[in-house]
């Protein structure tokens, strides 16, 4: 299989456990040295450091093409064609996405919306986190092309509570966090742990959906 977006092989790993083959692309050097490392032990898997955009498919079709929370990263224009192509007849994309929903500690999330307000001037007025039943379930993108057959859906609710130091060390991993400017973000991330230590005992407890897309190459359609 190949899988775009390993990052540090989270995903890689427990895949490699179950015997596949991996090509896992990642246009990040250091995720990739990291990927490496955990996935020593599999002859079977190999690490590439590329752009999924850029990288040049092999003459060997996958039986597969997965990504985990990266699909949405790609270019728009190139990821659904581009998968299609390296898929052998009858071959599956999996995509997997992790959306933050209104659930657990709602109260907190939106009281925290005044701190974002404050130190991050691209947060939209009005911003709240939806519902399950507001996230579609969305294969749009993969009818257009007319590569694929009928897409899959498979969601799961869970929840993670988390200290105040947890939930900045997590909000540190997303794009946008880390791109605000050094004093806008301190500033930003003392205001939440102090909502979290002052009004929540510390802890708080944040609900996820993850929602697994699986789509087959339609007959005729493989290389």
């Amino acid at each position: 299989m190949l899988e775009i977006g390993c990052e540090t092989g989270q995903a890689t790993v427990p895949l490699a456990e179950r015997g596949c083959e991996i090509v896992a692309v990642d246009m990040g050097s250091q995720m990739a040295a990291m990927a490496r490392r955990k996935l020593a032990r599999f002859p079977a898997v190999q690490v590439v450091v590329s752009a999924f955009e850029e990288w040049p498919l092999p003459a060997e079709p996958f039986d597969a093409v997965i990504s985990a929370t990266t699909f949405h990263w790609i270019d728009p224009a190139v990821r659904v064609t581009k998968a299609a192509e390296a898929l052998r007849q009858g071959g599956a994309l999996a995509a997997i996405a992790t959306h933050h929903i209104a659930d657990g500690d709602e109260g907190f999330f939106a009281e925290v919306q005044a701190c974002y307000w404050r130190w991050d001037p691209d947060t939209p007025p009005g911003f709240h986190l939806p519902t399950v039943e507001e996230i579609p379930s969305d294969s749009e993108e993969l009818h257009r092309t007319g590569r694929f057959g009928q897409a899959i859906f498979r969601r799961y609710q869970w929840e993670q509570s988390y200290s105040a130091t947890a939930y900045l060390e997590l909000l540190l991993t997303h794009s946008g966090h880390r791109a605000l400017e050094p004093v806008s973000r301190t500033n930003l991330l003392d205001c939440i742990a102090n909502l979290i230590d002052a009004c929540y005992g510390g802890r708080i407890t944040k609900g996820y959906l993850t929602e697994l897309r699986v789509a087959h190459l339609s007959t005729g359609e493989a290389r």
